[in-house]
This record gives C-alpha cells, sequence and structure tokens, in this order.
C-alpha cells in the first residue's frame, strides 16, 4: 500500500514538472537569442569601450556572460531530457489502452522538447566559445597597446 502511494505522489510530481520545464525551455531560448544579439553589439566595439572605462568592470562583464552561456550550455540539453522523458509516461500509459492520439501527441512533446534542448546547448557552446576568443583578442590588444 505505501509503495503504490509513493508511486502515485511520485507521478503527480513528475506529471506537474511538465509546464515548468517547458516555460523554462522557452526562457532558455530567448536568453541564447538574447545572448546572440548582445554578442553582435560587442563585435561592434561595446566590449572596448567597457575596458577602456575599467578592466575591472571588463572583468566582472566577462565572467558573467561566460557564466550565462555556461548554464544555457549545460541546462537546454537537461531540459529538453527531461521534457522528453516526462510525457512518455502518460504515452506509454496511453499505448496500453490503445489511445493512439494521445501517444502519438505525447511522442511529439517529446521530440520537440528535445530538438529545442540540443539547440540552446549547441548555440550556447557556440557562443560561449567565440564569446571567450572574442573577449580574450579584445583583452591582449588593449594589454599591448597599454603595455
Amino acid at each position: 500500500m505505501f509503495e503504490g502511494y509513493t508511486l502515485g505522489v511520485i507521478h503527480q510530481l513528475v506529471h506537474y514538472l511538465l509546464v515548468p520545464v517547458l516555460i523554462a525551455l522557452g526562457l532558455a531560448l530567448a536568453a541564447v537569442v538574447w545572448e546572440l544579439g548582445s554578442m553582435v553589439s560587442e563585435r561592434l566595439g561595446s566590449t572596448k569601450a567597457l575596458l577602456e572605462q575599467s578592466e575591472n568592470k571588463y572583468t566582472a562583464y566577462v565572467l558573467k556572460k561566460i557564466d550565462r552561456l555556461d548554464i544555457l550550455a549545460r541546462s537546454g540539453p537537461i531540459l529538453g531530457l527531461m521534457g522528453t522523458l516526462i510525457p512518455l509516461g502518460p504515452g506509454l500509459t496511453a499505448m496500453s489502452t490503445g489511445d493512439l492520439s494521445q501517444l502519438s501527441t505525447a511522442i511529439s512533446i517529446a521530440f520537440d522538447t528535445t530538438v529545442v534542448g540540443l539547440l540552446v546547448g549547441l548555440l550556447a557552446y557556440i557562443l560561449g566559445k567565440s564569446r571567450r576568443r572574442h573577449f580574450e583578442t579584445v583583452y591582449d590588444d588593449w594589454a599591448a597597446n597599454n603595455a
């Protein structure tokens, strides 16, 4: 009896996680797009101007941006996997009762969240690598000119 109750509670908890996971995945995708726009601004010279104001402000800015991209690169695929697994439970249950409509909806959500999660991770990883190189180049150029 205790096992059945515990499994029921866990099942309900997981069921309630789907909407927050989908929201978090949408926010992560929006954050990656935001960071892409921010990177374009940096390439147009905003980081050079910040470095000329203060080396400490530049360092803090760089660490903040890189940390954010590292978090997105790791959390995007995790959220995608959660969004994959959560609807599969009810989908498999629907398959056992012959409800192919619910099964197809669950599989569709599962595939969509996987793709979006991997896209977030990939874009954040590429942006992070590109930004690291850019920040290092800007700093090295500034240090050479101010030596």
